[in-house]
């Protein structure tokens, strides 16, 4: 029986120019660390329970206080209307259908009051220029558009080489009009625009004041950083390499989650993306202590299919980890406390 959800990114090859597949399915330089993302979900194994009653399995959870039918959201992704004309509204919609929670990137293409309007929860991805001034109006759009969070992203000080060939980039081809328009006009060649340099922790201080807003911080893949995010008051640590798209030859979130889990004690909520395919995946990922699991290019490659596309990798997804959790002897997210031996020999 072929797999529904393996056919997505050959079918957004199809659907997509070169440049802007490649663009979205690329990671940097030698591609190390995107490479190795879903296989190392898979070196984990699991021990079920069995002798329990998994009639009923309920996927609802929280994150951050917000009341979701299911722990798989949506990670943020940019030029969402290149891919479709629709863009974020397509996203925003099927992720509210399916009661899912959508992350936005800064870099959007949609004005944020109307993913709001959607009825999507959603939060705010942002990156901190060097004059922090600067995207104070963006931030301020986002809570009165009716973000919920502010995911700041850590690991971006300067954007990672990518090897694309001799041909055109999507930059060659993009309408500049597809992204960014929640910034103040001028933004870009402001002085001061460039990604900052200089985070600390007290940018995270600093993001909560002006917003009001709990803040994630992502891009955490050391147990050191996440007790210094979490002292500087994150409310959540969110695991990731950025796709592998950041620093080639970083470790992979599925070896990162648990030191980090372990590290932060229950004080804040840890989430994790990185090459999660399948229920499978999603389940060893919230066996090993996550409590959110965010996806990033599988919905994506979902949109170039339409809103209709996205809808239905939501209910695969959800349909895989129904499956998995039943034969896990698993009711719900928290029962899969201890099923992954990290260590377990293949």
């Amino acid at each position: 029986m072929d797999r529904w959800l393996d056919g997505l990114k050959d079918a957004a090859r199809q659907a997509l120019s070169e440049p802007l597949f490649r663009y979205l399915s690329q990671g940097a330089r030698e591609g190390v660390s995107a490479g190795e993302a879903t296989a190392a979900w898979r070196r984990h194994r699991l021990r079920p329970h069995v002798l329990r009653d998994v009639t009923e399995v309920d996927l609802s959870t929280t994150l951050l206080g917000a009341e979701l039918a299911t722990p798989v959201g949506v990670a943020p992704t940019t030029l969402q209307r290149a891919v479709n004309p629709e863009g974020e509204l397509a996203m925003a919609r099927a992720a509210a259908d399916a009661g899912s929670l959508m992350v936005v990137s800064s870099n959007a293409g949609t004005p944020f009051t109307e993913i709001g309007e959607t009825g999507v929860t959603w939060w705010l991805q942002a990156y901190l220029p060097s004059d922090r001034t600067l995207i104070e109006p963006l931030l301020k759009r986002a809570v009165e558009a009716g973000a919920q969070a502010v995911v700041l992203t850590a690991d971006t000080p300067v954007v990672g080489t990518k090897y694309g060939g001799a041909g055109p980039t999507v930059w060659d081809e993009i309408d500049i009009d597809l992204l960014r328009v929640n910034f103040d006009d001028g933004y870009e060649t402001a002085p001061g625009s460039e990604k900052a340099t200089d985070l600390g922790p007290h940018d995270i201080g600093w993001v909560g004041e002006t917003t009001g807003l709990p803040v994630v911080v992502k891009g955490v893949l050391r147990a050191d950083d996440a007790n210094r995010c979490t002292q500087a008051g994150a409310r959540a640590i969110w695991v990731s390499n950025h796709g592998g798209r950041q620093l080639d030859r970083a470790v992979q979130t599925a070896t990162a989650l648990p030191d980090i889990v372990a590290a932060v004690s229950g004080d804040v909520e840890v989430y994790v993306d990185g090459g999660l395919r399948s229920g499978l995946d999603i389940l060893t990922a919230l066996a090993l202590g996550g409590r959110g699991v965010f996806l990033g290019r599988l919905p994506i490659y979902a949109l170039a299919g339409g809103e209709d596309a996205v809808r239905r990798m939501h209910a695969e997804i959800r349909r895989e980890l129904v499956e998995c959790l039943r034969l896990s002897g698993c009711r719900t997210p928290a029962d899969t406390e201890g099923l992954v031996s990290p260590g377990l020999p293949l």
